[in-house]
């Protein structure tokens, strides 16, 4: 981070890891004014996550929280019961939940519209663009459609991050350089933040060139300074209100 000239990060919860947080917590307790936490929603069938989610956040400081969609009961889908439940809760907590959809937006489009719908004031992230590459066929055109259409709610933000996820290209990544301005002209700015999925990003491009990356993808697609300063960390400083103050001053 040092070398990239970041300030501060979210970390999220590693998969590896799964409902074990307690390295990320040490982490958190060990750089309180460098890191923000992101933990991992556990939609156990015994509704235990709710109460777990709950205390990770006033106790343990988490500001996020990540659904992934795989670790749900088999044949269950995150608009169940206990999925909705926790969903809400993090509304009522303020924190935003993230969507993993490793396996692509058109597999969870309907959960997400649902959950989006029933609970507006629940903030809601979009990791590694959804996993919409730029489209070269009709479902994927269909994807990156909705991926720009589900922009109408306002509670949507989307993380222009894992680049190396979603390019069909090498670094640095320009088939995203007409991405990057269509997804500012349907969410703003003001709702992408950059992400570099680290510790992945490292064996890719690199950290530091993952980070310099969207700065050559802005000016290719021809976006102004502005924006930029947006998705490179006003974004996430303005939804972490407060959280990294020393580094806005």
């Amino acid at each position: 981070m040092e070398e990239a000239g970041v300030d501060g990060a979210l970390i999220v919860q590693p998969i590896n890891h799964k409902f074990d947080h307690s390295y990320v917590t040490s982490v958190l307790k060990k750089f309180p004014s460098t890191f923000v936490g992101c933990c991992l929603a556990n939609p156990a069938e015994d509704g235990s996550g709710i109460k777990h989610l709950e205390d990770l956040v006033l106790k343990d400081g988490y500001r996020a929280v990540r659904f992934n969609p795989y670790l749900w009961p088999s044949g269950e889908k995150m608009t169940n019961e206990i999925g909705k439940a926790l969903f809400s809760k993090a509304g009522e907590l303020g924190v935003p939940v993230g969507f993993m959809c490793m396996k692509g937006l058109l597999l969870h489009l309907q959960e997400i519209e649902e959950l989006c719908t029933e609970f507006p004031s629940t903030v809601v992230l979009l990791d590694h663009l959804a996993f919409c590459k730029p489209p070269k066929n009709d479902e994927e055109r269909r994807g990156y459609s909705e991926l720009l259409k589900l922009s109408r709610f306002p509670q949507v933000y989307v993380k222009f991050s894992a680049l190396f996820r979603v390019s069909r290209n090498p670094y640095p990544y320009e088939d995203l350089s007409h991405v990057l301005p269509q997804l500012v002209s349907s969410y703003g700015a003001h709702r992408i933040m950059w992400g570099s999925d680290f510790p992945y990003v490292v064996a890719e491009c690199g950290y530091k060139e993952a980070r310099e990356a969207v700065s050559h993808l802005a000016k290719q697609g021809h976006l102004p300074s502005s924006a930029t300063e947006w998705i490179m960390g006003k974004t996430i400083m303005q939804l972490f209100d407060g959280k990294w103050s020393s580094v806005a001053n």
